[in-house]
């Protein structure tokens, strides 16, 4: 109504001849103002039409042509407009391809083309950076990955043969199994992949050796890349290429020395970048990651690559980040990773930002050594608002915990979280990927500097399209009621969920002075990842969310709480062999949390039923929650004794609990459950293809844009992959 006021002044009786000359052009450019906010109705346009009119003597049919005219105009530009950007969204696949139990997916880049030409830039040489790194995944993940990776990779490209044949099929199949999980055991279960091929028949064509024929075809040969089971050695147990000769007892022992001369107070982060080795001689020493050290040809090119990039930094601190990276890089010095941990951190103002290093232990057995990965980014602001809410009020989350005071902290520093578009994913991010990240890993450093938490949004919404109608709801759901909570509510629950893992769970709590970060050893990832959910678990139930906003109402939560007990009591075993236990720490987690609630609900309900129930309907198998209060009442108790695990360094009540709750499957439930998903065809794994980033430049080599593309297939990615960016494989 004041702009149709405003306009109405405009038009005076004693206007200039200027305005009455431009009034067709005015009426024109407003009437596509008005269709296009839709916020006219037909009253108001008559008047309109008629106060115009009157005031320059114009007739009321003509003007009225006239408006009619622009409108259908109007429309017709709107309709293409809209029937453009209706296309140019539908134009976009997600899905790439399927092979074994992986799905591979594509993500966008949504407001790379907004950025300036130097943010470009700068996330141009840091996705450079990032592509660097493979050739160090594989070899962590075991000591024949690169070997065979390129016999596999040469053997695919110049085969003359029938590319139909059952065997060169299986190759095929074999390769891309092993290019997605950076080696050749399973990226989550853990177990050695099974060839499709005949042994004698892939011998005679790649002229492999018998050492190399023995590791792909037998099976009690570095059988598992990581083995966390109960009484054995671990590290022997294990083919993970992280410590060589080494018996879990020594390892233990080489560290525990040297914890014991190091800082109490600010520790390093032991072992962290380096692989253990004993010698000819018996003794034991680490071969350190670093410029000139194992893995240096690598290294050279990161390094290479964040110089290049440093110019167009941010800020002079994101050029003091990088510059801390690049010297740690060089000399492998771990105080230094420390000083780069803490000036990474406090850099929270760039909108473009990274991860680069060796930071997650989830793929060493005693949960030490540092895998390598990277992931570019820049802010989603609008998104990031949603998480901002909860970082501002950390302080009050702590403090409402239902954790012991003793081990809540006093004062919370540092939180930040945001949400985030995904550029470039690297190493152990790549293919498979996490959805949300909290870091740094460093207890002292975020206790005294804080961490950041991000949301990958782009991702999110990449797995999001591409589960759009598989089935899954529908088949494992107990009923409509459940399955109309997760359609309005699960969205938000999902997005929040991870925004309260990942920016205030992983960060809550603290450590006993004196308590050793690595005191839980190979238990410490499962009751970590299980302390971020019970917090998140526990906070969404809270009115606190939709006090903030953050929730829809106070039924939103009992999305959360549903998937939650579905997922941990049951349909996350779809991604594991019959016969075979729960190895990974993720999957330990949300199965420990599930069934000990499960346990401990019998009877705790309201008039004596139990708060969770497992129902038989027509022999399939269904979760029934029947008190969601009782079951965050059950999570909030589960999430106190774990906290006191955790800050107390209490051994052998983490391993109780995992190894009571988390490990075991019952067989008849996960035949049943295995039959029910394969009627639905889908993955139960995802990854993705990066996008393609081209460099355009001018006579002197100057970056003037960058541009992003998204047509590069799967199989194409990663043979580039190989030829461009692995310096260790040549």
């Amino acid at each position: 109504s004041k702009l149709l006021f405003f306009t109405a002044q405009l038009c005076i009786p004693n206007a200039r001849a200027i305005i009455a000359n431009a009034i067709k052009i005015f009426l024109f450019i407003f009437g596509l103002f008005l269709m296009v906010i839709k916020l006219f109705d037909k009253g108001i346009k008559y008047f309109l039409i008629s106060y115009l009119c009157k005031l320059k003597n114009t007739n009321y049919l003509s003007m009225k042509k006239i408006f009619k005219t622009m409108m259908l105009f109007t429309a017709a530009l709107t309709a293409v407009s809209c029937g453009e950007k209706e296309q140019k969204q539908t134009e976009f696949n997600y899905n790439v391809e399927s092979f074994a139990d992986i799905q591979i997916l594509r993500y966008k880049v949504d407001g790379f083309d907004e950025l300036s030409r130097k943010q470009k830039t700068f996330i141009y040489y840091l996705n450079e950076a990032a592509l660097w790194r493979r050739d160090i995944l594989f070899d962590q993940n075991g000591r024949y990955n690169l070997e065979i990776r390129k016999m596999l990779e040469d053997f695919y490209q110049n085969y003359k043969g029938d590319r139909e044949d059952k065997n060169f099929k299986g190759v095929e199949e074999y390769l891309k199994r092993v290019w997605f999980s950076n080696g050749i055991h399973h990226h989550y279960g853990s177990d050695k992949f099974v060839p499709k091929f005949e042994r004698q028949w892939f011998v005679e064509q790649t002229k492999c050796s018998e050492e190399i024929a023995e590791v792909i075809f037998n099976p009690e040969v570095m059988p598992k890349k990581i083995s966390l089971a109960e009484g054995v050695d671990l590290l022997l147990a294990s083919a993970c290429n992280y410590y060589q000769g080494v018996t879990q007892e020594e390892a233990e022992a080489f560290y525990a020395e040297m914890k014991a001369k190091g800082d109490q107070t600010h520790p390093v982060m032991y072992g962290m970048n380096s692989t253990l080795v004993k010698g000819k001689d018996g003794k034991i020493y680490e071969d350190v990651w670093k410029v000139g050290g194992k893995y240096g040809q690598a290294i050279s090119k990161i390094v290479e690559n964040l110089k290049l990039a440093r110019p167009f930094a941010e800020d002079a601190k994101q050029q003091q980040v990088i510059d801390l990276l690049i010297s740690f890089y060089e000399t492998g010095d771990l105080k230094t990773f420390d000083e780069y941990s803490i000036a990474w951190v406090e850099n929270t103002e760039p909108n473009v930002d990274f991860v680069n290093g060796f930071i997650e232990s989830y793929g060493d057995p005693l949960g030490m050594k540092a895998s390598w990965e990277s992931i570019v980014n820049f802010k989603d602001i609008e998104a990031t608002k949603r998480a901002e809410q909860l970082s501002i009020n950390a302080q009050w989350f702590e403090d409402n915990s239902p954790v012991a005071k003793e081990f809540k902290k006093e004062k919370v520093k540092g939180v930040s979280a945001k949400v985030i578009s995904a550029s470039i994913l690297g190493g152990d991010l790549f293919p498979s990927t996490a959805i949300g990240i909290n870091l740094p890993n460093s207890n002292w450093v975020r206790a005294e500097h804080g961490s950041k938490s991000v949301t990958i949004a782009n991702l999110t919404e990449a797995y999001a399209q591409a589960s759009n109608g598989s089935g899954m709801l529908e088949e494992f759901a107990y009923g409509k009621e459940e399955i109309e909570i997760i359609k309005k509510y699960g969205q938000f629950t999902d997005d929040l969920h991870t925004d309260l893992h990942e920016c205030l769970g992983h960060g809550s709590g603290k450590l006993l002075p004196g308590v050793d970060p690595e005191a839980l050893k190979a238990y410490g990832s499962t009751i970590e990842e299980a302390r971020a959910d019970l917090f998140a678990l526990y906070y969404l139930a809270d009115a606190k969310l939709v006090e903030l906003g953050l929730l829809p109402d106070a039924e939103a939560y009992k999305a959360s709480y549903i998937s939650q007990m579905q997922n941990g009591l049951f349909t996350q075993v779809v991604r594991i062999k019959l016969g075979d236990q729960i190895e990974e720490s993720h999957m330990r987690d949300r199965a420990l949390i599930a069934r000990w609630a499960f346990e401990k609900g019998k009877g705790a309900a309201k008039g004596g039923k139990d708060v969770i129930e497992m129902v038989k309907r027509e022999g399939e198998t269904f979760v029934k929650i029947n008190d969601y209060e009782m079951l965050r009442n059950l999570f909030g108790q589960l999430l106190a004794e774990i906290q006191r695990i955790k800050s107390t360094g209490d051994y052998n009540a983490a391993r109780d609990l995992v190894e009571n709750y988390a490990v075991k499957i019952d067989p008849e439930l996960h035949k049943e459950i295995l039959d029910r998903y394969q009627k639905l065809n889908i993955a139960p794994y995802k990854g993705f293809v990066n996008p393609v980033y081209t460099a355009v430049k001018d006579s002197k080599g100057n970056i003037t844009d960058v541009k992003v593309s998204y047509e590069e297939g799967y199989t194409e990615q990663m043979l580039r992959y190989s030829k461009d960016y692995s310096p260790l494989n040549k």
